[in-house]
């Protein structure tokens, strides 16, 4: 049967479109699969093929739009999959043009809605995927976070004085009563306060990286941010000492982001404390239990803690970070940069939120653990990582899917963040508000 083409040309582009049969592949490789993953921190494509595919990127400034060249493909149904991908709420990418530019040349031109820092890099295979050829397009001109946080702060308190109770009104209506006419109750003044208590929460994997998955299907990366989510309200409303806590999160969604980064991320708002949360897995189904780790530059407590580490140490490799930016020699000396003391303050936090998962759990371990962990290394920063439970057995990971049971984590890691800082309490800094 001849195969029929249609063509037509993209608007603007001057790119000829071909609409090809399912048979019809690349022969520098299969296209597998395609995927997008929008996020306020930056938006990434990926392409995922049984070879590794050769390409040219060209960047326009004005209007801001990445242009990419694949050799040896033709047009085929995966890639024109992209442009149904491409969702409104994208904060960098307002579409994607895909066309065959030359008989072997596929061209895919993503316009963007605002100017990007673009980095495009190929990935070798490793479990799940195959080859990826991985787009990711960040904002230049990005949002301070810790501007952010003041700012939700000011508009809570700006809420919690427009909202501000009348007790006697209240009472009168409790009571059945007609209330009389009277002056307007003076709003209370808001107190201001020269401190804002940052605790960064980093929900493990997301995005390209699952994380583990486990036995009915559930993914790590999934039932992590749930828990996190609810952390970070539980935080949003306490204060220690009249001053105001504000969780700060390295992801708020569905997306990757490398383990440097979340280390910079913490730094960048000036963190107090960081808690990465995870899900543990394991090679059998038996092993259960919360644990607790906390970072070590003399070696792991524990053979499991070393594997452990390694395990998590390798996100990157699975989410898809471009280790080969000409910085990452630099984030990599700034996150080594740990010290004896953050170590022992990481312990003490380690050691109050176990106390507190021992009463709505068992523990896989009785004590907080130490290994290398790369994501545990903000310089300063008492940072811990919880396994909250082992997804990997069916009863764990039944609980995990559980709102009930994550609300009981919640509460236990909130009261063990409180516990920490009654005994720790936080330096003085000058956080304006």
């Amino acid at each position: 049967m001849k195969r029929r083409q249609a063509i037509k040309h993209l608007s603007g582009a001057g790119i000829a479109v071909l609409t090809l049969g399912r048979a019809e592949i690349a022969w520098g490789g299969e296209i597998v699969a395609v995927r997008m993953w929008p996020s306020p921190d930056y938006s990434r494509v990926t392409i995922e093929s049984d070879a590794a595919l050769n390409y040219t990127e060209t960047f326009v400034a004005d209007p801001p739009r990445l242009a990419v060249d694949i050799q040896n493909m033709v047009l085929n149904p995966a890639l024109k999959e992209l442009v149904s991908k491409v969702v409104p709420e994208d904060p960098n990418i307002a579409g994607v043009r895909v066309g065959q530019y030359a008989p072997n040349v596929v061209r895919l031109v993503f316009d963007l809605k605002r100017p990007v820092k673009p980095q495009v890099f190929s990935l070798t295979p490793i479990a799940p995927y195959q080859n990826r050829l991985v787009f990711d397009l960040y904002p230049i001109d990005a949002l301070d976070p810790l501007e952010q946080l003041i700012a939700q702060r000011l508009a809570q308190i700006e809420a919690a004085v427009a909202n501000a109770a009348d007790p006697l009104g209240d009472l009168i209506n409790q009571k059945g009563l007609v209330k009389k006419p009277t002056a307007p109750a003076t709003a209370p003044t808001p107190q201001r306060t020269d401190r804002i208590i940052v605790v960064t929460l980093d929900p493990g994997h997301g995005g390209e990286d699952p994380g583990a998955i486990g036995p009915n299907g559930t993914q790590e990366k999934d039932v992590v941010l749930q828990i996190a989510l609810k952390l970070r309200d539980r935080i949003n409303q306490s204060a220690v000492n009249g001053n105001p806590l504000r969780a700060f999160m390295t992801r708020d969604a569905d997306y990757f982001v490398p383990l440097q980064q979340r280390v910079k991320k913490a730094l960048r708002v000036d963190s107090d404390l960081m808690i990465s949360i995870h899900a543990d897995a394991f090679y059998t189904p038996r092993p259960q239990g919360a644990s607790i780790f906390a970072l070590s530059t003399k070696g792991a407590t524990s053979a499991a803690a070393r594997w452990m580490a390694s395990k998590e140490n390798a996100a990157d490799l699975v989410g898809g970070a471009n280790l080969e930016t000409k910085d990452a020699q630099v984030n990599q000396a700034i996150i080594d940069m740990s010290t004896t003391a953050q170590i022992k303050d990481s312990l003490r936090l380690g050691t109050a939120m176990l106390g507190e998962l021992g009463r709505i759990g068992n523990l896989h371990k009785p004590r907080v653990e130490q290994a290398g962990f790369a994501v545990l290394k903000a310089p300063d920063v008492p940072s811990v990582l919880v396994e909250t439970a082992f997804i990997s057995n069916p009863d764990e990971e039944k609980r995990l899917r559980s709102e009930a049971y994550q609300n009981q984590l919640a509460d236990a890691l909130m009261k063990g963040i409180e516990r920490y800082f009654e005994s720790n309490p936080p330096l003085a800094r000058s956080r304006q508000i």
